[in-house]
């Protein structure tokens, strides 16, 4: 959940304590339009061919954070499958 950005404004002359902690400006609501318009600025500014490749980069990220977690869940796993091997007269010992 993202929090509200609060930014310090001093209070008008008969309004005192009506703001304690400033104006609240909240972030999460661009919209579709503010979406749109931020693509926009963004093909414009890289251009097709730089944010294709961006985003070819990105689904290769994803692939490979995916591969290492389901690498770390089978080590996991192995590790919970393992059989003790110790002899039993070396058990007693302990």
């Amino acid at each position: 959940m993202m929090r509200a950005l609060r930014i310090p404004v001093e209070d008008k002359p008969g309004e005192r304590g009506a703001r304690p902690y400033g104006r609240d400006i909240m972030l999460n609501n661009i919209g579709l339009p503010g979406l749109l318009l931020i693509a926009v600025v963004v093909l414009v500014l890289f251009g097709r061919g730089k944010i294709s490749s961006l985003m070819g980069e990105v689904g290769k990220g994803i692939t490979s954070f995916k591969k290492g977690i389901n690498e770390g869940q089978d080590e996991i796993a192995k590790a919970e499958e393992a059989k003790d091997v110790t002899p039993e007269t070396e058990k007693d010992k302990v």
